[in-house]
């Protein structure tokens, strides 16, 4: 009864450590971790007590080291060492949490975007209450510029994780009440970080009149006339800029299907 408690095949102690037993097979066989106890009928068996050094080498294979990196620490382990290994290797952990937030909140403005284009009603406008946001900006000539060179521009000012979060247009209202429709100021990303101050606007908080539009991307100027229109019968002053952004051109295939929102604060 005692040996069965101590000693573990090779499928127990797989099983124990939740791994898959050609791991314990390969370890065996470059020398890295190996059963220490062989049993009277020739078998070779792991004691249960190296339970806790097998979970160090995995500590140091789930930290990113290779395996020759693993045993030559496991062959000559020094408390120095191990420092400068932990040291380092946090310093790569906290740069993939910091990617992994990144993505994660660029997941979640997809998602909720997704959910507004399942209840948004094609043109109609209505008064909404938005929060204060930062916004990294960039000029742009959208009547000569191309979009490749669009994308290298963004590429280069920012960084892929904004540019995942989705781009935006933005325009002044003195513009949009000159009907100068095509004559953008830049384009524009939800900022995915607060601690940058360059080429940063910040989006205040307050009421906008916001509209959705299906189809053709290219009857923004209609959308806007229509929004001046309301603003006007309802006695609204236009302030700042107004924002256009393309909420679903990630998941859709069909142009027609594309949904964009244009919004403008607004002061009573």
């Amino acid at each position: 009864m005692y040996r069965k408690t101590m000693e573990l095949t090779i499928s127990e102690f797989a099983k124990l450590h939740n791994i898959n037993k050609r791991t314990l097979h390969y370890y065996d066989s470059i020398g890295l971790f190996s059963p220490n106890i062989k049993g009277e009928n020739g078998y070779r068996y792991y004691n249960l007590s190296q339970s806790i050094e097998f979970e160090y080498i995995l500590t140091l294979k789930n930290s990113g080291l290779n395996i020759n990196e693993i045993q030559d620490f496991i062959k000559n382990p020094t408390p120095e060492k191990f420092i400068l290994l932990s040291t380092e290797k946090e310093m790569q952990i906290d740069m993939q949490i910091k990617k992994l937030k990144a993505l994660k909140k660029a997941l979640k403005v997809k998602r909720q975007q997704l959910e507004i284009c399942n209840t948004f009603e094609t043109s109609k406008i209505e008064i909404i209450e938005c929060q204060e946001e930062n916004l990294f900006v960039l000029p742009w000539d959208f009547l000569n510029g191309s979009l490749e060179e669009i994308f290298s521009y963004m590429r280069d000012s920012w960084n892929i994780h904004q540019i995942r979060t989705g781009i935006g247009r933005y325009i002044s209202n003195d513009k949009i009440l000159k009907n100068d429709f095509d004559n953008y100021d830049g384009i524009y990303t939800h900022a995915i970080k607060s601690n940058s101050k360059k080429n940063i606007i910040l989006k205040p908080a307050g009421k906008y009149i916001c509209c959705y539009h299906k189809g053709s991307s290219e009857y923004s100027s209609q959308i806007y006339k229509k929004l001046i229109s309301y603003a006007n019968e309802h006695k609204l002053k236009l302030v700042g800029y107004g924002f256009e952004y393309g909420m679903n051109t990630f998941a859709i295939s069909k142009e027609e299907d594309y949904i964009k929102q244009i919004m403008i604060k607004v002061e009573y």
